[in-house]
């Protein structure tokens, strides 16, 4: 007997990547009504680098660029540049960046097409989520 969901493994996949992509708006979101600026969204190593396809969702969702570090160990590397302006060798981020900074290897830029058509499934998501969370009793955040 064969039994199918009904749905292939690339919607599945397709749906997983979108809602990470949706949990990260959220995450922009809070830190942005909190009052914290998100003033750029930089990518760095694993996924960032090796797909296309979930970067490409991800500024198609948050509606923002997305810029793919160069640097294999970009983590690192920030926390070497905060450490040589702490030890007086840059007298500022800005210019330690300037000095050790790799750069970026990639940009994606939203399509305007599929912000609105994410926008609008994104709305669906929360509405989705505030209703599983009032279901289960638990505390929705204001």
């Amino acid at each position: 007997m064969n039994l199918t969901m009904g749905t292939a493994a690339p919607q599945i996949f397709r749906a997983l990547v979108e809602a990470i992509c949706y949990g990260s708006k959220q995450i922009v979101e809070r830190f942005e009504s909190e009052g914290i600026p998100i003033k750029q969204v930089i990518g760095i190593g694993g996924v960032a680098k090796k797909s296309a396809f979930v970067m490409q969702t991800l500024a198609d969702v948050l509606d923002r660029p997305i810029r793919i570090a160069v640097s294999e160990q970009a983590p690192a590397l920030g926390a070497a540049m905060y450490a040589a302006v702490a030890a007086g060798l840059y007298p500022n981020v800005l210019s330690a960046q300037q000095a050790l900074g790799s750069g970026f290897a990639e940009t994606y830029i939203p399509s305007q097409g599929r912000v609105a058509d994410y926008a609008a499934r994104y709305a669906q998501y929360q509405a989705l989520g505030r209703f599983v969370e009032s279901a289960t009793g638990e505390a929705t955040p204001a």
